[in-house]
């Protein structure tokens, strides 16, 4: 279980890392609201975010709802705010809880094993069973052949949405351009099939990663082929 600890108070991150670690949690961090929205962004296998509302370049409140257009993962408060405005603001905003600086390490403990155990849950019920998590933000959904990334679906064509089904089934593993046109299109080989295959890798790319220069959904493997981690 992996927990996004975003406060611009080191000894306050350092507390919550060994408290959390303690209990068996992974931990990342981020010292403000725009890193932590960028976390989340590129690293969808973190399964709750304690977020500090006051915050240097973008506050809790507003990072959580940035947060909310691309995530559903829980958001726990964690602040010295504490009149009953400022929890509705934050409620409003997105947030699932609220702990009051200082805070005790049993109560702590307490809402994120709450909230995780609520969240995995939910979205046990919610995703379909051969839901595929990629990197970068990227979900697929092989049975409705659909692509989502950072909560935007995107218009990947028919050979494609093959290819990376395939790949993604197979993560881990590097495959060569003759395995993936065999796989994709059913067909021995041709002359010219590689180029095909590397056309629509670079399509893939295009539409899924943040910089298709330098691709880390769907890495090239020199000498192997391509691969999906």
């Amino acid at each position: 279980m992996r927990i996004l600890i975003a406060d611009d108070e080191i000894e306050i991150r350092k507390v919550l890392r060994l408290l959390l670690e303690n209990a068996g949690y992974e931990i990342v961090e981020a010292s403000d609201g725009a890193k932590a929205v960028e976390a989340l962004r590129l690293d969808p296998g973190i399964d709750l975010c304690i977020m500090d509302i006051m915050m240097p370049m973008m506050n809790g409140i507003d990072a959580t709802r940035e947060i909310r257009s691309f995530s559903t993962l829980p958001v726990l408060f964690l602040t010295a705010k504490s009149l009953e405005s400022d929890k509705e603001q934050a409620y409003s905003g997105g947030g699932d809880d609220y702990l009051v600086k200082p805070f005790s390490s049993r109560e702590l403990l307490m809402k994120v094993e709450a909230l995780t155990r609520r969240y995995t849950s939910y979205s046990a019920k919610k995703r379909s069973e051969d839901e595929i998590r990629l990197w970068g933000g990227v979900i697929l959904l092989p049975e409705r052949r659909e692509v989502i990334k950072n909560g935007t679906a995107i218009d990947v064509r028919d050979k494609e949405m093959d290819m990376l089904i395939y790949l993604a089934k197979n993560r881990g593993k590097a495959i060569d351009q003759r395995t993936l046109y065999e796989q994709v299109w059913g067909e021995m080989p041709l002359p010219s099939s590689g180029n095909t295959v590397t056309v629509h890798i670079l399509n893939l790319r295009r539409k899924l990663e943040d910089d298709p220069s330098s691709p880390k959904l769907i890495r090239t493997v020199w000498g192997k082929g391509y691969q999906i981690d």
